[in-house]
């Protein structure tokens, strides 16, 4: 009786343990599937978000390529709007949240649980996104016209002030002076003695 007993008892140990096995996996299946079915969730509120904004990815010239407009499987699904920027759901997983890395951190643009209001905003980050990068390259082609048109007028400069340099400088006041009033000067100052000489033997003779 004590063996059967012991028997009896120990098999019902054993089915004890077998039971809370069961249990646990179930448990851990089911947890599995609540993440899966969130996870889920989360990836198709994103599609959503996406199909609301699929013109205004369509409208970004095709020579712009800081956007990526894609949504990222994996722990958390985000939707990568550029390389610093993208949209998740919060903890309730209804809230969208519109966040941006930069060099102080983390910072959120806008939470919402309007999908329209978050389209909005989206799409008015990527406008200004646009915007600052045709001024940032007209800055560049300015920047490069202007060095463009001061090259040619350097070399001139600088061969033109080397030769004032080599060449010899006359004093001030002959570069002031035209010799032609030198001669002039010259001529009235003989004529002037003459008529002062032929005067005074004018006088002492007659």
């Amino acid at each position: 009786m004590s063996d059967a007993s012991g028997r009896n008892g120990t098999s019902s140990n054993v089915r004890n343990l077998t039971d809370a096995i069961r249990k646990v996996r179930v448990a851990e299946s089911e947890r599995s599937d609540v993440v899966v079915e969130l996870r889920e969730a989360e990836r198709t509120r994103l599609d959503m978000l996406a199909d609301e904004l699929r013109g205004v990815f369509a409208d970004v010239p095709s020579d712009d390529d800081q956007f990526i407009f894609e949504v990222s499987s994996g722990t958390q699904p985000r939707l990568w709007i550029d390389m610093t920027s993208l949209v998740v759901m919060g903890r309730d997983r209804r809230t969208y949240r519109f966040v941006k890395d930069t060099r102080l951190g983390r910072t959120v643009i806008l939470e919402t649980a309007d999908i329209d209001d978050m389209a909005d905003c989206v799409t008015q980050y990527v406008a200004e996104r646009i915007i600052e990068r045709e001024r940032a390259m007209e800055g560049d082609w300015l920047a490069k016209r202007i060095a463009q048109q001061d090259m040619p007028a350097r070399p001139e400069k600088t061969a033109a002030s080397l030769l004032r340099h080599a060449l010899p400088q006359e004093p001030a006041a002959a570069q002031k002076v035209h010799p032609g009033w030198i001669v002039s000067a010259f001529l009235g100052g003989i004529l002037v003695g003459v008529a002062i000489l032929l005067a005074y033997a004018w006088i002492h003779i007659g």
